[in-house]
Formats: structure tokens, C-alpha cells, sequence
């Protein structure tokens, strides 16, 4: 039994960067596949596609400029033990907004940016450059 799945994906993905491959697999469940579909859409993930089978697959392929992965770093802001939230007006400033923060609120999983425009707090998952 895993007890943080969205750790293990964002290490995942962190894994394959580091070692420059093209795709990598994680397991499907609605938050990851929101995740990854918020990530393809910010320009971190080329393509997202899902395989049928027993378990049901996430295939992610990274996207690289030249041989350089678009990752640098990705890191898990909110844990099962220590849960963080913060309000609207208190969203994090990743690189002074060059980078994102992952938000899950009560609309859904969005950037802190939209989180900030849109007026909505929540937990933060994680945080890209």
C-alpha cells in the first residue's frame, strides 16, 4: 500500500527527467490525471496518454528543450503527515512566478496563478521550475 501516490508520480517523473527519457508510467487515479493533464497544459508534459490493462497506466512523455528536460526541479509541497494551505491573497511565488505551484481547491486542481486570479484557496501539491 503506498500512503502518498502524488509523491510517488511527481518522483517519477523527477526520475525520468534526471535520467533524460522520453516517457514514464504511473498508475491512474482522477487527481494524477488531472495533474498531468494541468502539467501538459503549462508546457512541462509533451503528451499524456492512458493504457488499458490491469493496472490502468498513465503514460507521460516529458518535454525537452533540445537535451535539456523542461523540469528542473519538482517538488512535493503538501504531505499526508503536514498538510499546507494557504488563502488567495498568500499563494506561493515560485521563481518570482517563472515557475508554478499545483493547487487543489475547491474548483479543482489549477496553477497558483489562476488560484490568485481566480480568488480561491487551497492545498498546495507541489512546485515546478
Amino acid at each position: 500500500m503506498m500512503t502518498d501516490p502524488i509523491a510517488d508520480m511527481l518522483t517519477r517523473i523527477r526520475n525520468a527527467a534526471k535520467s533524460r527519457k522520453r516517457t514514464t508510467e504511473v498508475p491512474v487515479s482522477k487527481v494524477k490525471r488531472a495533474l498531468a493533464d494541468l502539467l501538459k497544459a503549462e508546457g512541462y508534459l509533451q503528451d499524456v496518454a492512458e493504457i488499458d490493462g490491469n493496472p490502468r497506466m498513465l503514460v507521460l512523455t516529458l518535454a525537452y528543450q533540445g537535451k535539456q528536460s523542461k523540469i528542473q526541479s519538482i517538488t512535493r509541497e503538501s504531505k499526508p503527515g503536514h498538510r499546507v494551505y494557504r488563502k488567495s491573497d498568500e499563494m506561493p511565488r515560485v521563481l518570482n512566478d517563472y515557475g508554478i505551484a499545483i493547487v487543489s481547491t475547491s474548483k479543482g486542481i489549477m496553477t497558483n496563478k489562476q488560484a490568485r486570479q481566480d480568488g480561491v484557496g487551497g492545498e498546495v501539491l507541489c512546485s515546478i521550475y
